[in-house]
């Protein structure tokens, strides 16, 4: 099959064309990968920076944000079907240390991540546990959207752990996270939506999925606490989500929330950062919350929702679908700061398997649609 691999510790990656199909064990399924989305993650792989370094062990196939039809099923794989149209948790735990046994599985110490710890999904074909597939409705989300659960519902985890409806909320970094945060937000019924960064391009995405009020700190006379202040009517915001692990963003998300508000912080600072914690945090009486990843996988449920009843639109945020065989220009594409998501596509006849019957199907989507009844956007 053909892969994108990091053959070598070094910057760069390569398209190899006879790497092997991998062979699933007897709890996995291999995957006939349709739609793969590039990650920040990828990214800082493709560059070799230092955490790359520090974390990831060549050869190594990339991708662990996907989507693809089922084709083998290993002996002991039940509750799914060779021809499910399936997503994937990236994150594959351990099932047996304190978190995953107490309903924390997306805080397990033995956690293996999708092209990071493990081959991943830029290759025609992946294998991967059938504890972590997500099996969609190819009626309701094509595989360029599902492809995109994954990261969206890092937004979704980080978002809806406020009371969004009728509150202020200004979102620090216009990467795809804080983009995907952006659309929950006015989904939700936010009263008003702020968005900072210091690229023009993703503020203009951030106009689109709904922010009100856009803050470039390079192009604003006044500084953030000045400019929140004078837009939002003298008040602070009701709500910081901190997405760019910036050292100034993180500054600004904390001097911005009024008294008694709420900072979520999500973005990874590249190195510490140091913070007044006395006047930033007690004397404002904030409430803090760090958040990592989804929760497994009562955030997918979420995620399902929003996407398949149409509430959100993930559509304006894919800058470009390609193939495998243009990934270096699709990577160049996004270090140049001018693309949100990119879709890579293995650029292949799908092979002939079996497709669940109308009345499989339709049972399918019943029990769907009990899994979301009655849920709503906000806690």
């Amino acid at each position: 099959m053909r892969a994108i691999r990091k053959l070598a510790p070094e910057p760069g990656l390569t398209l190899i064309e006879d790497v092997p199909v991998p062979e699933p064990g007897p709890h996995d399924v291999l995957i006939q990968v349709e739609a793969a989305s590039i990650c920040g993650t990828d990214l800082h792989i493709y560059r070799w920076d230092e955490w790359s370094q520090h974390r990831i062990k060549p050869p190594l196939t990339l991708g662990h944000e996907f989507a693809g039809t089922v084709v083998v099923l290993g002996e002991a794989v039940e509750g799914i079907r060779v021809g499910d149209f399936v997503s994937a948790e990236s994150h594959v735990t351990c099932g047996t240390c304190f978190q995953c046994r107490t309903g924390q599985a997306h805080m397990c110490p033995r956690t293996q991540i999708l092209g990071v710890d493990r081959d991943g999904a830029f290759a025609e074909y992946v294998s991967v546990p059938s504890s972590v597939l997500w099996r969609n409705d190819r009626s309701k989300i094509p595989p360029e959207i599902a492809t995109l659960q994954e990261p969206f519902g890092n937004a979704v985890f980080a978002t809806v752990a406020h009371e969004l409806p009728g509150q202020t909320v200004a979102v620090f970094g216009c990467g795809p996270i804080g983009l995907f945060s952006i659309a929950i937000a006015r989904a939700s019924g936010a009263a008003k939506i702020f968005a900072s960064d210091i690229n023009t391009y993703r503020l203009q995405l951030a106009r689109k999925m709904g922010a009100g009020f856009l803050y470039d700190p390079r192009n604003e006379a006044q500084g953030a606490v000045e400019w929140f202040l004078e837009q939002n009517g003298g008040a602070g915001v009701d709500i910081a989500l901190e997405m760019s692990g910036s050292p100034e963003g993180i500054a600004n998300a904390f001097r911005v929330v009024r008294n008694g508000g709420r900072v979520t912080l999500f973005g990874i600072p590249a190195r510490a950062v140091e913070l007044d914690v006395a006047e930033n945090i007690i004397f404002k009486n904030l409430t803090v919350l760090g958040l990592n990843g989804r929760k497994i996988f009562e955030t997918w449920y979420r995620t399902r929702w929003l996407l398949e009843s149409g509430v959100v639109d993930l559509h304006p945020l894919i800058t470009l679908e390609t193939t495998f065989d243009d990934y270096e220009e699709a990577f160049a594409r996004l270090a140049s700061g001018k693309a949100c998501k990119i879709i890579l596509k293995p650029q292949r006849e799908p092979i002939d398997v079996p497709r669940p019957s109308e009345e499989e199907e339709a049972a399918d989507r019943a029990l769907r649609e009990q899994d979301v009844r009655g849920k709503v956007i906000h806690r």
